[in-house]
């Protein structure tokens, strides 16, 4: 604001030179050049004592409105930077008080010892500006105010509040959930998984190694008892063919 401000004075005060040269070259009487220069540093200097005091005192204002009304609300405020605020207030407010009742008496007598005609007219226009800037300011300052009071009746400091422990409450919630899904993280949950699943894997192949050596081992167990079976059959085979020799043997003698 204050940038924007230094650049208003300076090109108004370039832009009054430009007209004064004009003026010159074009032949128009229009005073000498010194009083054009005292009437640029005048008007400089106005605009500087009713622009930046009184706006310093005016957001002051604002500030300690907010403040009350933060405090009213439950909301903690520092009391020392309420006091600065209310110190800088007042003190603003005298001191744009002095520049402007300084600036008028220091035209006046600018213009009674003959310096130059403009210190009259710049007199008065300090004086007058003494009580027109506040006014303006002080109007801006009641706008900006209904202005909040009525954005409150849309949208209650206590709802924005609750809103604002919300989207607080979310972004841990959210934040949360982040580091838990962070795997480079060892501690976090995605880990924790990402280290259970690969441990599962591995017994999984460990379990399906000890399936196939036990159906291995099955298979030749079942081979062996096939074997065996098929031996004791060929065996007990042989036994009857000899008892049927022996039979026939016994079976002869008696015969004979």
């Amino acid at each position: 604001m204050y940038y924007g401000f230094a650049g208003f004075g300076a090109s108004t005060g370039l832009l009054l030179l430009l007209i004064f040269a004009i003026l010159q070259w074009l032949h128009v009487p229009a005073g000498s050049f010194i009083d054009w220069v005292i009437a640029i540093a005048i008007f400089e200097w106005l605009l500087l004592i009713v622009t930046v005091p009184w706006n310093i005192h005016f957001e002051a204002k604002e500030v300690l409105a907010q403040a009350t009304e933060s405090t009213e609300k439950g909301i903690i405020v520092d009391d020392k930077q309420v006091k600065y605020v209310n110190l800088l207030a007042s003190r603003s407010l005298l001191v744009a008080i002095a520049l402007h009742l300084g600036s008028a008496i220091g035209l006046y007598a600018l213009s009674a010892a003959g310096i130059s005609a403009v210190g009259y007219l710049s007199s008065g226009a300090a004086l007058l500006l003494t009580v027109l800037r506040p006014a303006i300011r002080g109007y801006q300052y009641l706008a900006v105010r209904l202005t909040t009071i009525r954005s409150q009746f849309l949208y209650p400091r206590e709802d924005i509040v609750e809103l604002r422990n919300r989207f607080t409450d979310l972004e841990s919630t959210v934040r949360n959930l982040a580091d838990q899904l962070n795997s480079d993280d060892g501690s976090s949950w995605a880990a924790v998984q990402e280290r259970q699943q690969r441990a599962t894997r591995i017994e999984l192949t460990n379990l399906a190694a000890s399936v196939e050596d036990l159906r291995s081992t099955n298979q030749a167990e079942h081979t062996k008892l096939a074997r065996d079976a098929e031996s004791a059959i060929a065996q007990l085979t042989s036994d009857g063919q000899f008892l049927n020799h022996v039979r026939e043997i016994i079976r002869f003698f008696k015969e004979s």
